[in-house]
C-alpha cells in the first residue's frame, strides 16, 4: 500500500510477442454471391495447418510469459533487491506484507530496509499527530513506543511542557485535561501521501514523510471548525532492539495542494466520519 501494502495493486500487464499480420483466406464460392460456400475435398491444406499450429504455439508463449512473474499473493517473502528498489517510485507498492506487531498500539517489527524505515516514519507520525499526544498517559505511551529509549525520557517532558499547558489546551478549545468539551468531537489525524527515503546507512536512516492532517473541534458550537493542513516531517532513525527508534525530526509546512471548490461537512456529518472511519497501519 502502495498503502503500500500491498499485495493487490496490479500493474502494467504481461504482452506476448507480436505476432504479426495473417492473411485471411476467404471461402471460394460456386455461381452468385449468395451460393453456398464449397468446401475443401481434401480438407484442410497444409498452409491453414500450418498457420493454426502457429497460432497455438504463439498463444501458448504468451500465457506462459505472462505466468512467469507470478503473482502478487506469493506466500514467498519479498525482498528489497537492487533491481526492485531501482524500479518502484518513493511509495511505490511493493507486496511486502504489512507487520503484525504491537507496540503501545502502535504498528512495530517493520524491516531493516528502506521500504522498512519508512513505513515505520509512516505510522511514527501518525501516532506523533493523533489525539492521544493531548492525554498524558496515553502521550507517554506514545513516546515510549516511538523514541529511542535514550531520547524517550527528555522527549516526554518537552511534550508534557506543550500539551499539558492550560493556555495551549484553552487557544484550541480543549478543557484543561486534553478532553472536548460536552457535544464536541475533538480531531487530530495524519493522513501520510507518500515517504521517501533521505539517507540509508547501516543502523541509521533519515526518511520524511509528506501528509496531510485533520484538526480542530467538531460540533455545532465549536469555534475552531476541523480544517485540513500539510505538512512534511523528516525522522532521523536509529535500529535497535529489531526495530526502527526516532532519534529526532524536524517538521516543515507543506507542500499543499490549490484546495477544490467543495462543500465543508456538516458539523454531524464530520463527527460521524471521524468516529466511523478507522486509520491504517502503513507500510508498503
Amino acid at each position: 500500500m502502495s498503502l503500500s501494502d500491498d499485495g493487490g495493486y496490479g500493474g502494467d500487464s504481461h504482452r506476448g510477442p507480436e505476432t504479426g499480420q495473417t492473411r485471411t483466406r476467404l471461402p471460394d464460392y460456386d455461381g452468385d454471391g449468395y451460393g453456398s460456400a464449397r468446401r475443401s475435398r481434401t480438407g484442410l491444406t497444409s498452409r491453414n495447418l500450418i498457420t493454426i499450429v502457429g497460432v497455438i504455439v504463439l498463444l501458448l508463449a504468451a500465457i506462459a510469459f505472462a505466468n512467469r512473474g507470478g503473482s502478487g499473493n506469493s506466500e514467498s517473502p519479498s525482498t528489497d533487491s537492487a533491481k526492485d528498489t531501482d524500479a518502484a517510485r518513493p511509495t511505490a507498492p511493493t507486496g511486502t506484507k504489512p507487520v503484525t506487531g504491537k507496540n503501545g498500539g502502535i504498528a512495530t517489527g517493520f524491516p531493516k530496509t528502506e521500504q522498512g524505515a519508512e513505513s515505520a516514519g509512516a505510522n511514527y507520525a501518525v501516532a506523533l499527530t493523533s489525539d492521544g499526544m493531548y492525554k498524558a498517559a496515553r502521550r507517554h505511551e506514545i513516546a515510549d513506543a516511538v523514541y529511542a529509549p535514550s531520547v524517550a525520557a527528555a522527549r516526554r517532558s518537552a511534550l508534557d511542557k506543550v500539551y499539558s499547558d492550560p493556555a495551549f489546551l484553552g487557544r484550541i478549545g480543549l478543557k484543561p485535561d486534553g478532553t472536548a468539551p460536552s457535544g464536541m468531537t475533538f480531531v487530530s489525524r495524519a493522513n501520510p501521501v507518500g515517504t521517501k527515503t533521505e539517507s540509508f546507512k547501516g543502523d541509521t536512516a533519515k526518511v520524511s514523510v509528506w501528509y496531510s492532517a485533520l484538526f480542530g473541534l467538531a460540533g455545532a458550537q465549536s469555534k475552531n471548525p476541523v480544517s485540513e493542513s500539510w505538512y512534511t516531517n523528516t525522522f532521523d532513525l536509529k535500529w535497535m532492539d529489531g526495530d526502527w527508534k526516532v532519534i529526532d525530526f524536524t517538521q516543515r509546512d507543506g507542500p499543499a495542494p490549490v484546495g477544490r471548490d467543495q462543500a465543508a461537512a456538516s458539523a454531524g456529518d464530520m463527527t460521524k466520519a471521524v468516529q466511523g472511519f478507522g486509520g491504517f497501519t502503513y507500510a508498503r
